[in-house]
């Protein structure tokens, strides 16, 4: 492993309407974690929903996984409560970049609570310009990535669904989609 000061820090982002966001990010902390590094994955919607890479992560003593959020805020009946809770889970993504202690921070499903207004793209990509350690790297997940995200990246991709298995009744399999 190089040194952190001679890394450049990537940021990335992963939007889009197809599947893969997320799971592509996941590959990603297991590359990490396998060379050592220290990873954070902070998930904004998930909630108390048990996944198979949260279990998988489990297995490494070098991420720190931290499940938050409301559970699927798109059947919400309270956005007020949403709001609050996504501006807690945004100032504790904060604390983790700023700490220095991570080599890969995730911001899981970020792009939603930005698409839903509560909080913004601006406010996002100024704090990743200002506050981002140079060797940190970055990924953020969830469709419709405002532009000022995308603008701040590295690199950012946009899945588009060619054909998906719930499309001819084929329900979220375990170990396939969670």
């Amino acid at each position: 492993m190089k040194p952190r000061e001679k890394c450049h820090g990537i940021t990335l982002v992963n939007t889009g309407e197809g599947k893969g966001k997320s799971s592509s990010a996941f590959g990603v902390v297991f590359r990490a974690a396998g060379w050592g590094m220290k990873v954070c994955v902070i998930q904004y919607i998930k909630g108390n929903w048990k996944t198979g890479e949260q279990q998988a992560a489990l297995r490494f003593d070098n991420i720190e996984w931290h499940a938050l959020g409301d559970g699927f805020t798109w059947d919400t009946e309270n956005p007020e409560q949403d709001r609050k809770t996504s501006r807690e889970i945004w100032a504790f993504s904060q604390e983790k970049i700023r700490s220095g202690k991570f080599d890969l921070v995730v911001l899981d499903e970020i792009n939603y609570c930005c698409n839903y207004g509560w909080i913004g793209g601006a406010e996002i990509a100024d704090f990743i310009r200002e506050h981002k350690p140079a060797w940190m790297h970055l990924i953020l997940t969830g469709r419709n990535a405002p532009p000022e995200l995308i603008e701040v990246a590295d690199t950012a991709t946009s899945m588009t669904p060619l054909k998906h298995a719930f499309d001819n009744g084929i329900e979220a399999e375990q170990g396939m989609e969670f």
